[in-house]
């Protein structure tokens, strides 16, 4: 957490209220405490500066939907959904089978390899989801390593227990559901703040989630889930019901559907890299949530199978190339909607008593981070008033 003055900054995207152009942002002890034209600059201490040179400012990216802690490869995976072979789920425990042989040092290595990437690309807050180890010791494994890396990078790290990511081939369908229940506890004591459920087709049942997620909310946990993926299963209805923070994915709903989630407060979660490496077409759910007045927020969902993306960037052109969002409703759905999907009000903007995490463009104005395909999107991360490069 430091001191810093972020001058000459072309266009200041604060995600509260208008932009403000030729302005400043003032950041001390790590949060903000001024923002505003550079011209009103108000006098005091000489802090360190950095210079934005005309650039576009805005919030660092926070990324709510994550499961950045893997091994091993879905290459094949991937190649045969290139040739029309339908996803059901079953890739997942390719992963876990990887995962669970591999050191854990070589796992905290492979995560702290993609966070570096994430920073790079202009987020500073990240969800990272277990699910790659399918039994109690394993899954509190991933919790640990999560915490390891929490603690080697300066982003903000939230973990989830996803133990009920599918079920093992292995295991009874009940016992393991059991299992899923009675490891709840032991992933609070092991860093979870949240628990997440796979309620789809080849996963788990609304039934088993609801049993699920009732144990995790005893345990003080908040709760997740990804809903109306493959199939529409009632998982939605489900987060609403049961007042889930989020509901991720959500390419299946029903306009009965969004207005309950509405009603209920969750923020929904898109996650359009994951859409396009499926071959989900569309933006029916788009529409419904819009028109029910859903919270929207964006995702990378970075995963080994179904969408290997570490950048913010580029989730947020396909939102608006593939999913219809505007530029402002797209940045808006990566920084504070996407900390809405956390329950977070310290993170996604830009004013008063906001950790000073930014994100500098490689632009003068954010909707040309959306038009250059391809291209750099931000040159300098600042997390907690400190300035990161690409390589740090």
């Amino acid at each position: 957490m430091g001191d810093l003055l972020v001058r000459n900054v072309g266009r200041l995207v604060t995600m509260a209220g208008a932009p403000i152009s030729d302005a400043a942002v003032v950041i001390r002890a790590g949060h903000v405490v001024w923002t505003g034209p550079q011209s009103d600059l108000p006098a005091g201490d000489d802090l360190p500066s950095y210079d934005a040179g005309g650039a576009c400012v805005i919030p660092g990216f926070v990324d709510p939907h994550t499961h950045l802690v893997w091994a091993g490869s879905r290459r094949e995976e991937f190649l045969a959904r290139l040739a029309g072979t339908a996803y059901d789920g079953g890739g997942i425990r390719t992963t876990v089978e990887a995962t669970r042989a591999a050191a854990t040092d070589e796992l905290i290595d492979l995560a702290l390899t993609r966070l570096r990437a994430m920073l790079a690309n202009g987020t500073t807050t990240v969800e990272v989801k277990t699910g790659y180890g399918l039994s109690t010791d394993d899954e509190l494994r991933l919790l640990d390593i999560t915490r390891a890396i929490a603690d080697r990078t300066p982003l903000q790290v939230d973990a989830t227990y996803l133990g009920a990511h599918v079920v093992p081939p292995e295991r009874d369908r009940d016992d393991y559901v059991l299992e899923v229940v009675a490891t709840i506890p032991a992933a609070r004591e092991h860093g979870a703040v949240w628990c997440d459920v796979f309620c789809d087709t080849g996963a788990f049942t609304v039934d088993e989630t609801r049993r699920i997620f009732a144990a995790a909310g005893q345990a003080g946990m908040g709760l997740r889930i990804h809903a109306e993926q493959l199939e529409h299963t009632g998982a939605a209805a489900l987060a609403a019901e049961m007042g889930c923070a989020s509901a991720d994915h959500l390419e299946r709903i029903t306009a009965d559907d969004a207005r309950a989630l509405a009603a209920a407060d969750v923020t929904a979660v898109l996650l359009p890299t994951a859409a396009l490496s499926l071959g989900h077409k569309g933006s029916a759910h788009v529409r419904l949530l819009r028109e029910a007045g859903v919270r929207l927020a964006l995702a990378t969902d970075c995963n080994p199978g179904t969408s290997w993306c570490e950048s913010m960037p580029y989730v947020i052109q396909l939102a608006c190339l593939e999913f219809g969002l505007s530029v402002a409703e797209a940045f808006e759905a990566a920084t504070s909607g996407s900390a809405a999907a956390l329950r977070r009000d310290d993170v996604g903007h830009l004013t008063v008593g906001a950790r000073g995490d930014i994100a500098v463009l490689a632009a003068e104005h954010e909707a040309d981070v959306v038009a250059h395909l391809g291209g750099r999107a931000v040159d300098v991360t600042i997390v907690g008033g400190v300035p990161w490069l690409a390589d740090a």
